[in-house]
């Protein structure tokens, strides 16, 4: 199971950290702010194809980029680089709206 996301939030921006499982990259770093991905940065892996995933995705909606990168898989692995990016920003958009819906309580 991943490693829970590391998480620092900076006036309605969050930065996280994401342990990826099952792929050669070992960690994703990101930005979300406003519902956007900004700053996509993988440790390890495959560097140019990394760096091209990141450059593609920087300033889409999070949720536009978990659409399309969910249920990738890299040969036979049942995930791949890009699906590990889908479930971290999954996994932090879920986080962001539990502490949102704390802070109404």
């Amino acid at each position: 199971m991943p490693e829970k996301s590391n998480n620092i939030e900076m006036a309605g921006t969050m930065q996280f950290s994401y342990k990826t499982v099952g792929t050669c990259s070992s960690r994703i770093n990101f930005t979300i702010e406003d519902g956007i991905v900004k700053g996509v940065t993988f440790y390890q892996g495959c560097d140019g194809n990394l760096q091209g995933i990141g450059r593609l995705v920087e300033g889409k909606p999070a949720e536009e980029v978990i659409e399309l990168l969910s249920g990738i898989k890299c040969g036979y692995k049942p995930t791949s680089c890009p699906d590990q990016l889908a479930r971290s920003l999954r996994q932090a958009l879920s986080s962001k709206h539990a502490e949102a819906s704390a802070e109404q309580l």
